[in-house]
């Protein structure tokens, strides 16, 4: 056979894939017509999704790219979703941060986006119902923690819906033309600066630092400035036109990762592999720690984290944020946090939902 045979085979094939997401719409338009009928107050259902999607990555046995087929999947889903009722998102923009690759990530291209340009701002549009759902960072592998987040948990009333993981890869963005020896001013938030902070001791190491509010904001920063660069994604220079990327994988650590929060007004109906994310201040004295620690040893629970924020209540007061292994639902976990309200000056679950393995 020659080419032009193979090529009207691959022809042919795509014209029934086609055929096929067709059929798959209006599947999934008589499902929502259902929906509605019924009185259901969202069409989306997002650990559905996750199921039919787990379900395909699990059956992927062939020459197609395995982890190609949650991707193709994903946006799939977002295309028929769009169809009858699009996804309210809102993430920490503006466009091109890595918020919203992982907002992108989460809910596929076809999800209806808002950016706002604070962690606060995010926090607002779903609880004023502009969004239905907000992605935000709550930890990094090599910086921490965003305090930011925290902080936004503790004085909100919305509860963490999804967590997700997205690798991240920085890259140095200039104008076209800019060398490196001709750089001044390296542009970023303070996150992304302090994970490529060997690299720009090596590399740059007589330049300016300038903090901006996000990736995206530092690119438009380096695109006025002929001496500029800034350190953000490969996506924030696509979005904004106009800038190259001179160096890729400037981060220290090649595991660099950032975890991600998708928040909502309510948290997720239990999977059988989930976590919970628990705020409580303890009362003041000798071993109240210890003691309210003991608690999740004694339920046999997996405290996978814990970290202290200042309660802003009164000076050095603190508040303790845990996740534990379990849904709230389950036996053990409801038990704990029982038992935690007894102990403890205030007790605030932040939400339950799917766990995701860290790797």
């Amino acid at each position: 056979m020659s080419l032009s045979d193979h090529r009207k085979i691959i022809d042919a094939i795509d014209d029934e894939l086609l055929a096929l997401l067709d059929a798959r719409a209006k599947a999934a338009e008589t499902i929502g017509a259902i929906k509605r009928e019924a009185g259901a107050a969202t069409l989306h259902d997002p650990e559905r999704e996750e199921r039919v999607l787990s379900r395909l990555e699990a059956a992927a046995a062939g020459r197609f790219p395995k982890r190609a087929v949650r991707a193709v999947f994903r946006e799939v889903i977002s295309a028929c979703l769009s169809l009858e009722q699009p996804v309210a998102v809102t993430f920490l923009g503006p466009e091109g941060t890595f918020s919203h690759m992982a907002a992108r990530s989460a809910f596929g291209l076809a999800a209806r986006y808002r950016e706002a340009m604070t962690i606060e701002g995010v926090f607002d549009a779903v609880r004023t119902g502009d969004a239905a759902y907000g992605v935000v960072p709550i930890e990094n592998s090599t910086e921490g923690s965003v305090t930011a987040t925290a902080d936004a948990l503790l004085e909100s009333d919305l509860l963490v819906r999804n967590e997700l993981v997205l690798e991240v890869a920085h890259a140095l963005l200039v104008r076209a033309g800019t060398t490196l020896g001709a750089i001044e001013r390296v542009y970023s938030h303070p996150q992304p600066i302090g994970q490529c902070r060997v690299w720009l001791a090596k590399n740059l190491p007589r330049v300016q630092i300038v903090h901006t509010s996000s990736t995206a904001a530092a690119a438009r920063e380096a695109l006025a400035d002929e001496h500029g660069a800034a350190i953000a994604s490969r996506l924030a220079a696509e979005t904004m036109g106009g800038l190259d990327v001179l160096r890729e994988g400037i981060h220290d650590r090649a595991e660099n990762a950032t975890r991600f929060l998708v928040i909502a007004k309510t948290d997720a109906p239990r999977t059988g592999k989930d976590k919970t994310t628990l705020a409580f201040s303890v009362k003041d004295g000798r071993g109240s720690l210890r003691g309210v620690l003991g608690v999740f040893d004694d339920a046999g629970l997996n405290l996978t984290k814990i970290e202290s924020r200042p309660s802003r209540q009164k000076r050095w007061d603190y508040v303790f944020l845990a996740d534990v292994e379990g849904h709230r639902e389950d036996e053990p976990v409801a038990k704990a946090i029982a038992e935690l309200q007894a102990r403890c000056e205030m007790v605030k679950v932040l939400g339950s939902y799917p766990r995701q393995e860290l790797a």
